[in-house]
């Protein structure tokens, strides 16, 4: 499936970004004159309006192309919520979204860095490194940003995995934030971003994240995630307009609706 393009500067959107969501209630009112109400979440729209300015000659080609190909509200497309987190259930890694090795241990409701108690504790029982990822529909070629906060009782190190890729970061017995930025594999369409934790080892972690960014922002905590299949365009025309000498200014209208 086509997936809406990054900038050159590996950002989806520039601000302001604009971001609602529609929900639907059904009312059923009963012959007593009682009522039941439910959510009906297959009537659910989010809708984003994206804002730029100064972009050069090729972004601004790149997205007439996109809409040439979308052929305007026609086709569907794969788009990465710019104001979200793409991983779903961020805060439970417990649930099945998350592919876990089988030697390592997940413990919840520890003391996280905001004084709640949304940490987890991972702990490698393991002779070599033991993670725990979420696999996402997003294509390989894009910049991604994977962060989290970690702490350890010893000092150490833990790996950060964006396909096949892999960084390592220094663990402190301090919670600090660790991130880092990689695409996945070329031509892929699905990408893996997971920590590793060496043998032995036992990790504190809180607050994963990842966005098709450079850069982390703050964290956010997801349940669906961000990764939107199946999303439209608002609009049947792209109107850019030139500012200057490879400058140039558009919005853009994207809309995904469950019932769509």
């Amino acid at each position: 499936m086509a997936t809406y393009p990054q900038l050159e500067s590996g950002a989806l959107s520039q601000f302001p970004v604009r971001k609602s969501r529609r929900a639907r209630t059904v009312v059923n009112q009963a012959a007593d004159g009682s009522t039941i109400k439910l959510a009906d979440p297959a009537a659910k729209v989010t809708e984003w309006v994206l804002t730029y300015a100064d972009l050069n000659d090729q972004e601004a080609t790149a997205l007439l192309r996109f809409f040439a190909a979308a052929e305007g509200r026609l086709n569907g497309f794969t788009f990465l919520d710019p104001a979200g987190n793409l991983l779903a259930w961020s805060g439970q890694l417990d649930q099945a979204i998350w592919q876990k090795d089988p030697l390592l241990s997940l413990t919840g409701g520890i003391i996280d860095p905001r004084g709640s108690t949304q940490a987890w504790r991972l702990s490698n029982s393991g002779g070599a490194e033991q993670a725990v990822g979420q696999t996402l529909a997003a294509p390989g070629e894009y910049q991604y940003c994977l962060s989290a906060y970690v702490r350890a009782a010893t000092a150490t190190s833990v790996g950060l995995t964006v396909g096949s890729r892999a960084a390592q970061r220094v663990v402190t017995k301090e919670w600090a934030r660790i991130a880092w930025t990689s695409n996945g594999d070329a031509q892929a369409t699905s990408v893996r971003f997971g920590i590793e934790i060496g043998a032995g080892d036992v990790v504190e972690v809180y607050g994963l994240q990842v966005e098709a960014q450079t850069a982390a922002s703050g964290y956010k905590a997801s349940t669906l995630g961000g990764v939107y299949e199946e999303a439209h365009l608002g609009d049947d025309v792209l109107t850019i307009t030139s500012t200057d000498a490879n400058r140039h200014s558009c919005t853009v209208k994207i809309i995904h609706a469950n019932h769509l």
